[in-house]
């Protein structure tokens, strides 16, 4: 059936095998059953508020609420939001269920969830067992790594999205398995290259686009097993060094104009209409080895899916964005970041590692089942509001809440945008559906204002060349030729550009970034 999205007023489909699905992961609690309804917005608008509750990479310092330490956190000191360090919020020092209520039922659930979420501590980054790595996020497994962000088993890798089982790389986005990349993005078992995109076992070469096996080759588009090419000729190894010689990328003058050159080259060429191998009966972009996976988007190793980004290992899932993790997630609908061995969760917010049957829970863990609106929990059964119940008790209250819910038009769907605990505009909601400060406002959504002080003078420009950089480089600030604000260049960074013979950005990280 066609319907209109309740938001944005799109036409949208929900098809037979949508209602299907909302069927059987509907609940049942004492032998009746409590129908999931087909949602009310578009495809899009319920990404857009699933989106609108992460925050990857808008940092900041405040105090540990629970040891008074500083601390990095995607939680500003300003926000209402207790914060914990990971090592204090994994911790036996403190227990969610401490924070447990009754549920009131003259008053809507996501308001009183609000409330709930405000007195849980949070944690303040999402990270485990780094090393020397303290400014990532969502991330695990790293060793001298700086502004890495969804970033797992790296090492001194900078400034990057998507980065995994990485060495030596910087200003990157999803890419795996690579070594010495600069400015690439979904490149996979790469080595020295350096502003090129989609590429797939390629070394020491500079601007590729859907190359494979590619080596020595400069700006270059739709290549295999080539080596000596120079925009797609071939050439003498002297004649090819020398055209490379004369581009000048060691200048930031010769660099932009070439970046500049190699975008309009390519588009002179055959796209792809997909990127993915192995695939059977799916669509979207960037998917590999799936099966009846639709509109889906950054997905590996999945079946059955819908509506789905930024994952892998996930089975039977749809409307979910983020995560899977190894042991993946299954028969779930509606969350944002959920994996690691989990069944049958809706309508939640980070839940992993071995929970099942959950609902609009979270950061909810380790183990946990049989939760509804609960916050922070591990190892935790049938609980609501944080408190604890009998399996009897539990089984009659759910029932009660989610017709409350239906009765509110709450029941089947996500979380507000306009509760979650972050400024539209420090989420990658903001990346993907952009939106000012004047229309958050008339929509009741969050927006946190730059903390920088606007400095007057004395930030310095960057300069043509590294060799004209010397270390008091590390004492300046540098103006952002894009935004305005100020940044600086950290010693590894430096000792990078030098051995690249590449010249310092003139943007900074984030405008990097967003490019």
């Amino acid at each position: 059936m066609q319907k209109n999205c309740r938001k944005c007023m799109a036409a949208y489909d929900v098809s037979e095998e949508d209602l299907a699905f909302y069927n059987e992961l509907s609940p049942v609690f004492n032998g009746k059953k409590y129908e999931i309804p087909a949602p009310e917005k578009c495809p899009d608008c319920r990404q857009q508020q699933r989106l609108a509750w992460r925050n990857e990479r808008t940092l900041y310092f405040r105090k540990c609420d629970g040891t008074g330490k500083r601390i990095l956190s995607v939680f500003s000191p300003d926000k209402p939001f207790k914060a914990y360090h990971s090592d204090y919020w994994y911790s036996d020092k403190w227990d969610a269920k401490q924070y447990g209520r009754d549920f009131d039922f003259s008053r809507p659930f996501f308001e009183q969830f609000e409330e709930l979420m405000k007195d849980v501590p949070q944690l303040a980054l999402s990270v485990l067992s780094n090393q020397n790595s303290e400014f990532v996020n969502q991330a695990g497994w790293n060793k001298n790594c700086y502004l890495i962000f969804e970033a797992a088993h790296d090492e001194n890798c900078y400034y990057g999205n998507y980065v995994n089982y990485c060495r030596d790389c910087m200003d990157t986005l999803n890419i795996v398995q690579s070594e010495l990349c600069y400015e690439c993005t979904d490149c996979q078992n790469c080595y020295n290259l350096k502003f090129s995109q989609d590429c797939v076992n390629c070394s020491d070469s500079w601007f590729l686009k859907d190359c494979i096996g590619c080596k020595n080759c400069f700006g270059c588009v739709n290549l295999k097993n080539k080596e000596y090419f120079f925009l797609n000729k071939k050439c003498a190894k002297e004649e090819y060094e020398r055209k490379v010689r004369e581009v000048n990328v060691a200048a930031a003058s010769g660099l932009k104009q070439m970046r500049r050159k190699f975008t309009d080259y390519t588009l002179q060429f055959s796209r792809k209409f997909m990127h993915g191998i192995q695939n059977e009966n799916s669509d979207g972009d960037y998917v590999s080895n799936t099966q009846n996976c639709h509109n889906c988007f950054d997905l590996i190793n999945s079946q059955d899916c819908k509506n789905v980004i930024s994952s892998y290992n996930m089975k039977k899932v749809h409307d979910v964005c983020i995560f899977g993790g190894d042991k993946g997630a299954e028969f779930s609908y509606n969350c944002h970041e959920i994996g690691d061995s989990v069944r049958n969760i809706c309508f939640s917010d980070q839940i992993w590692s071995g929970v099942s049957d959950v609902y609009y829970s979270k950061l909810c863990l380790s183990g946990s089942t049989q939760l509804f609106g609960c916050v922070g929990l591990r190892h935790a059964k049938y609980c609501i509001m944080n408190k604890q119940y009998t399996k009897e008790e539990y089984d009659e209250l759910v029932p009660k809440i989610i017709e409350h819910m239906r009765q509110a038009g709450e029941w089947g769907e996500f979380f507000p945008a306009q509760i979650s605990p972050f400024g539209y505009n420090e989420t990658i909601a903001n990346v993907y559906y952009p939106l000012k400060k004047e229309e958050c406002a008339g929509m009741g959504l969050k927006w946190k204002d730059s903390e920088e002080t606007p400095r007057q003078g004395g930030a310095k420009k960057a300069v043509e060349t590294i060799a004209e950089v010397t270390d008091s480089i590390f004492g300046d600030v540098l103006r952002c030729e894009d935004c305005g604000k100020g940044y600086k260049i950290i010693a590894q960074e430096l000792a990078f550009y030098r051995g690249a013979d590449l010249p310092l950005p003139h943007v900074c990280a984030d405008c990097r970034h967003k490019a």
